[in-house]
């Protein structure tokens, strides 16, 4: 069946979801740039106002899957982690799930990192790792290798999507959340066997876990939102990862199953803390802490956020009880395990 951008607006404007056959084609026409800014900034404010379906964000996801500069050859007696939010929870929080990372490979798990800059925060994945030396530059043919020197690489965003070129300029001048604000997790080149995915919005908790099952089936992950309090209510706003200050929600995947997921942090032995005492208040500071937390001289709040969400991390990578990879992940963090990755 054709398309044309006028069969799918038109129903777009009236609030109908797109088939996976529209969703498909306008979604392969705005990544080769064939969209006119009008017709692109249509497709993405007619999405956003109806709210997105999982088949619509894993058409997106599929069709800037098919244009990026994809990694093959890495090898499979192992998972293969990432941990990764998709940022936008305003927090200002240290580089929580880039420690978690750097904690993993120093434990002897591979983990292959897809992010960028800071957009929201006050220092993004990228630019934590680029404080403590790590490459940025890691081309797709590099990989295996450097994966095999410290279980780490970091893939660079817009290294492996030269394709979103042609959607910058719409979404700088739309300047309002679109479904691309959540993708960034669900395009690492690598196409991770396990992931650890926070989500800043817990509206989204669903759309993401349900748009993962769609686009990578055999997937281990669980897709999780920290709250903050303990009343059920959630307090004000909430983190793209597991927090010690208030339960967690979200789903568990395991083969493209989908299962509600709740986690108390103090039924693990992990107190309350404050938020206010994992915020960071630019580039340098966010170096210190990271550094901090690397080396187990981070302040107790941080320690525990990022053993917390370490352990949730090795029981997915590694089958374990949950209760005992926490345990294993305090004392990790403890013992400033990861120091290896901080260059004095």
């Amino acid at each position: 069946m054709s398309h044309s951008m006028r069969d799918i607006l038109e129903p777009l404007a009236s609030g109908q979801d797109l088939s996976a056959e529209q969703a498909a084609y306008a979604f392969r026409e705005l990544f080769e740039g064939e969209l006119s800014p009008a017709q692109a900034g249509a497709l993405l404010m007619g999405l956003r106002a109806k709210g997105e379906t999982a088949l619509e964000l894993a058409a997106a996801a599929r069709a800037g899957l098919e244009r990026a500069k994809l990694v093959t050859g890495l090898p499979t007696d192992k998972p293969l982690l990432d941990i990764v939010g998709t940022g936008g929870d305003l927090s200002n929080s240290f580089n929580c799930s880039t420690a978690v990372s750097l904690y993993l490979a120093a434990l002897g798990h591979r983990v292959v990192k897809h992010g960028n800059r800071a957009v929201s925060s006050s220092s993004g994945s990228a630019d934590a790792l680029e404080g403590l030396g790590i490459r940025l530059d890691t081309g797709p043919d590099e990989v295996a290798a450097e994966l095999a020197k410290s279980n780490f690489v970091f893939l660079f965003a817009p290294h492996y999507h030269p394709a979103f070129a042609h959607i910058a300029p719409v979404r700088r001048e739309l300047a309002i959340r679109t479904l691309f604000n959540l993708m960034g997790p669900l395009l690492n080149p690598a196409r991770p066997s396990h992931q650890l995915l926070g989500v800043g919005s817990e509206r989204a908790l669903k759309l993401m876990a349900d748009t993962l099952a769609l686009i990578a089936p055999e997937l281990t992950a669980f897709v999780i939102h920290g709250r903050v309090g303990y009343d059920g209510t959630g307090g004000k706003g909430g983190f793209d990862e597991l927090t010690p200050f208030g339960a967690a929600t979200g789903f568990a995947l395991d083969r493209g199953r989908v299962a509600p997921l709740a986690l108390d942090p103090r039924e693990f032995g992990i107190p309350a803390h404050n938020p206010d005492e994992v915020r960071v208040a630019d580039k340098a500071s966010a170096l210190k802490a990271i550094k901090d937390v690397l080396t187990g001289k981070a302040n107790a709040a941080m320690q525990d956020m990022t053993a917390l969400n370490l352990g949730a991390a090795l029981h997915l990578a590694t089958g374990k009880d949950l209760a005992e990879s926490i345990r294993e992940a305090r004392q990790a963090v403890a013992d400033g395990a990861a120091r290896s990755f901080v260059r004095e």
